[in-house]
């Protein structure tokens, strides 16, 4: 039985790329929690935002994280701002094991520039191209001593294909493994 892993880092960083590949690799389930919390809500994370407020998404993002944290062999794939909230840096803690993974501003902007990304993401959904990059730079350097929190730090720089996923993926286990 595996301890719950919980992957952190700023939207983009590839939490859910890797974290999906991590899963099959380990033969564990992968939970993205925003999916997770879409399921519970019957609506997307940009309507509860609009519809309901941020403060009522991190409500509902804690329950969540409560959950999932008391199961076991799973990977959880977390929001960007589910460690800077309450006490849930402390939560996850506790209940497994933290990974920050980390890359680049300018390749997290890269890839949430893509367009099946962007429209997805409330924060940047409807800022013109040319603003993400500084935003992007703002929120890792406020966000950080969240991340820093975490039990480990891990590139994730190398998910840009399938290939490189798995190789990515495969070093990644054998961390846990290790562990």
């Amino acid at each position: 039985m595996m301890k719950t892993v919980f992957l952190i880092g700023y939207m983009g960083c590839g939490k859910t790329t890797l974290g999906e590949v991590l899963a099959r690799q380990l033969g564990c389930r992968f939970i993205d929690l925003d999916e997770f919390i879409e399921q519970r809500q019957g609506m997307t994370v940009v309507q509860i935002f609009d519809e309901m407020g941020e403060n009522r998404f991190r409500e509902l993002e804690t329950e969540a994280l409560r959950e999932v944290a008391s199961m076991t062999d799973v990977i959880v794939g977390c929001g960007g701002g589910t460690p800077c909230h309450g006490d849930n840096m402390a939560l996850m803690n506790q209940a497994g094991v933290t990974i920050w993974l980390t890359t680049s501003p300018e390749r997290i902007t890269a890839r949430l520039l893509l367009p099946e990304q962007k429209s997805k993401r409330p924060k940047i959904n409807t800022l013109p191209a040319h603003e993400v990059l500084p935003l992007v730079k703002n929120e890792l350097q406020s966000r950080s001593p969240f991340y820093a929190q975490a039990q480990l730090q891990f590139d994730s720089t190398d998910i840009e294909t399938g290939p490189a996923t798995a190789r990515t993926a495969r070093r990644l286990a054998k961390l846990l493994k290790s562990l």
